[in-house]
């Protein structure tokens, strides 16, 4: 906290989005920090104007002119734009995130007004470290880091993934109340594979070839030492790596430094917890389901990998839980026989003749259907009549983002299967009206754990992030799925309570770190975790 004679004043205090109230600065103030006749002479407090800016984006004629709106509030008076997301998340969440952010990203050099975090490229080689000390802000806690090459479902977007980690980290202070001067959006520019972005007049990004081979893992190697050495109290999130990868790196540096792989661990985490909530109305013991995925990427084999931990910590032996885990890819279902199956899915391949998807739900007559393929409508009618025959509630989640890549949607899950489907998406799914009720489909959205384990993680001072702590998370968000909410087929909370959601989770995770480090967990640590939270209010 600054002195009051190191406060800025007059316009600098106006352009500082940190401290910028704009008309909510009262009269008083306006004397001590030289603001008068710089403002209009209306007073006006937060709540007012956030009923002005909520007029204005209502106003907006497409979600990517709000998005480019919000993200300008952002620039000037951070508060007013962290309460308005925490006040109105449900309407707010998907513009500055999924699906809005898969437009913006494509967008990125076109709407490019202020810069956000920084840019890391082959050029910084060597002097990585130099670089991060210009950032301004020194007690950084949460950096979320991508290389762009695939965004969403979206593929290589280069440069312009920068959304993806400003997005991200936007919902880790308006969910979990991290401080945004805590926060650290870092694109890794090596090139692109994208020739049509490359040749972009206005595109931002480094005009290359991706950089490959030893030269990006010592790349990424500098950028992780240089991290945990100017910012040895932070969180490294990993974000929107390619499947290859997403895997390498998260085995090379989980042991090194306090990170995680959203897209492998924390996608993983939600989907439990969701399949955890559809035991309750399926009545089929979590041990005893059977699961199908289609896709078998880095999503997909996290999603298996930690449902087969959790599996075994119901009883099952490795190879019992793996064989009620089935994999289809693009070659179909994977089989013990196939020879293009990467090393990842391997441990996956079943001992059975090759058949395609819709023979392999015929075979494994599965409870649980998840898509992580980034291809829009892959779970076709007649895969979801045929969940629906093998299954009375039969689970299917399409998790695919944005919208536009969800492999169905709610309303053709719940009418090929006559209404008996439990849903879930990656990207938001309207209230569907049918067979005489109203269903509210869950967005099994990675916002449910990843603010919440960052959280946790920072409170506890863990040192690594361990799988079972993702098992923990699951299993917490799972515990604050209500009765209600599974009435309406929802399988996770209302977005309305996610700060609550994310403090459980955070709490969980914590206990979880102290308990395995073999600390005491502190008799007031839910309050240490509320009470840390930021509040964006003036």
């Amino acid at each position: 906290m600054q002195d009051e004679h190191d406060h800025p004043s007059g316009l600098a205090l106006l352009r500082d989005p940190a401290r910028d109230k704009s008309t909510a600065f009262t009269l008083e103030e306006r004397e001590r920090y030289g603001l008068t006749g710089l403002l209009p002479p209306a007073v006006f407090t937060q709540a007012q104007q956030k009923r002005r800016v909520m007029a204005n984006i209502r106003r907006k004629n497409s979600d990517i002119e709000r998005y480019i709106f919000l993200r300008q509030l952002q620039n000037r008076n951070e508060r007013l734009f962290f309460r308005i997301v925490i006040d109105h998340i449900r309407e707010i969440m998907p513009l500055i995130y999924t699906p809005t952010v898969g437009e913006a990203c494509r967008e990125f050099a076109h709407i490019f007004r202020q810069t956000q975090g920084m840019y890391i490229t082959r050029r910084e080689r060597g002097r990585i470290g130099a670089v991060l000390d210009n950032w301004p802000h020194k007690d950084v806690r949460v950096i979320v880091v991508t290389d762009g090459e695939r965004i969403l479902g979206l593929g290589d977007l280069g440069a312009n993934g920068m959304g993806i980690p400003i997005g991200k980290l936007a919902l880790y202070v308006a969910c979990a109340g991290i401080h945004p001067s805590q926060c650290l959006p870092i694109m890794l520019d090596v090139g692109t594979g994208n020739e049509e972005l490359r040749e972009q007049g206005l595109y931002l990004g480094m005009r290359e070839p991706r950089v490959r081979g030893d030269d990006y893992a010592e790349l990424v190697d500098e950028l992780v030492a240089a991290v945990a050495d100017r910012f040895p109290d932070a969180l490294l999130q990993f974000e929107d790596f390619s499947t290859p990868n997403a895997i390498d790196l998260l085995a090379r540096h989980r042991d090194r430094i306090l990170c995680f792989n959203d897209d492998i661990q924390g996608t993983a985490s939600v989907a439990l917890a969701g399949v955890y909530a559809s035991t309750r109305v399926s009545g089929t013991a979590f041990r005893d389901l059977r699961v199908l995925f289609l896709g078998a990427g880095s999503a997909a084999t996290g999603i298996a990998d930690l449902m087969h931990s959790a599996m075994m910590d119901e009883g099952l032996s490795s190879d019992e839980a793996r064989a009620r885990l089935w994999f289809v890819n693009r070659g179909g279902l994977i089989t013990t026989d196939r020879q293009d199956v990467p090393a990842y899915s391997r441990p996956y391949a079943v001992a059975r003749d090759a058949t395609d998807f819709h023979g392999a739900i015929a075979a494994h007559r599965p409870h649980v259907l998840i898509g992580a393929t980034g291809s829009p409508r892959a779970f076709d009618e007649k895969a979801i009549r045929a969940m629906a025959a093998v299954c009375e509630r039969p689970t299917i989640f399409a998790l695919s983002n944005p919208t536009s890549r969800a492999e169905c949607t709610a309303e053709q899950a719940y009418e090929y299967s006559d209404g008996r489907a439990l849903f879930a998406s990656g990207s938001p799914f309207s209230p569907v009206s049918m067979h005489g009720r109203e269903y509210r489909p869950g967005q099994g959205n990675n916002v449910y754990i990843f603010p919440g384990v960052g959280l946790g993680a920072l409170i506890s001072g863990a040192t690594s992030i361990a799988d079972r702590l993702f098992t923990t998370a699951a299993r917490a968000l799972a515990d604050q799925i209500t009765d209600n909410d599974l009435g309406f087929g929802a399988l996770y909370p209302p977005l309305t309570d996610i700060r609550n959601v994310s403090a459980k989770v955070a709490l969980a995770v914590a206990r979880q770190v102290h308990t395995d480090a073999g600390r005491p967990v502190p008799s007031d640590l839910e309050e240490q975790i509320r009470s840390s939270m930021f509040d964006p209010s003036y």
